[in-house]
């Protein structure tokens, strides 16, 4: 693409495959009627956002899950259902991947937390037989380290300083609208990535 110089990539519905409806089910399943009240590819409330910017510990999160949801829920049993929504890691597009590093700089930027970040780390390592998706990026930045979270401009913000990278050279992809209305009012191309499709699909 003219000008772009540097890729900074979503993770969930762009590498890993990622599915919402799971995790709803799962904790339907347990008992919990209004998950969507809680967390969904749009929105997350504030004991999500606090987990997905590292403000609290696993072991808090499953304390503050069961108080603020009156459940009993057990730490695994929360667990399982809140990573029912990790997919594979479709080999194809890794493979796109090493080719787009040879010409672009290339970053990850993903919400996530680390029970996930353990999860999909150890379905990477079974996927691939390698234990270091990090490595296909200059630098991969998650929110529970970064601190920080999409769709808020300082999180963006935050990498294209540490990166020293120009927002009119960079380009980012996301499954997410409001991630991409936050990059585009900074002035960092974007495309916002809908399935069916896939990045096999993108000209770039």
């Amino acid at each position: 693409m003219k000008q772009i110089k540097n890729i900074i990539f979503d993770l969930g519905g762009v590498f890993l495959e990622i599915h919402y409806q799971k995790t709803k089910d799962a904790f339907t399943k347990l008992g919990i009627q209004d998950f969507d009240a809680l967390f969904t590819q749009h929105h997350a409330n504030h004991l999500f956002e606090d987990l997905e910017t590292g403000k609290i510990s696993e072991p808090e999160f499953y304390q503050r899950f069961r108080h603020d949801g009156k459940v009993n829920f057990t730490n695994t049993e929360i667990k399982h259902a809140w990573n029912a929504m990790l997919g594979n890691f479709p080999l194809e597009r890794l493979e796109w991947l090493k080719t787009i590093k040879n010409k672009y700089n290339i970053f990850l930027f993903s919400n996530t937390n680390q029970i996930h970040y353990d999860a999909f780390m150890a379905i990477y390592e079974l996927n691939t037989g390698n234990a270091d998706f990090n490595s296909h990026f200059i630098k991969a930045y998650y929110s529970q380290y970064l601190g920080l979270r999409k769709p808020y401009a300082n999180s963006f913000l935050a990498i294209l300083e540490e990166q020293n990278l120009l927002a009119e050279e960079t380009l980012f992809i996301d499954d997410t609208i409001k991630n991409i209305e936050a990059a585009d009012a900074l002035g960092i191309k974007t495309i916002h990535l809908i399935a069916p499709k896939t990045v096999l699909d993108l000209a770039l």
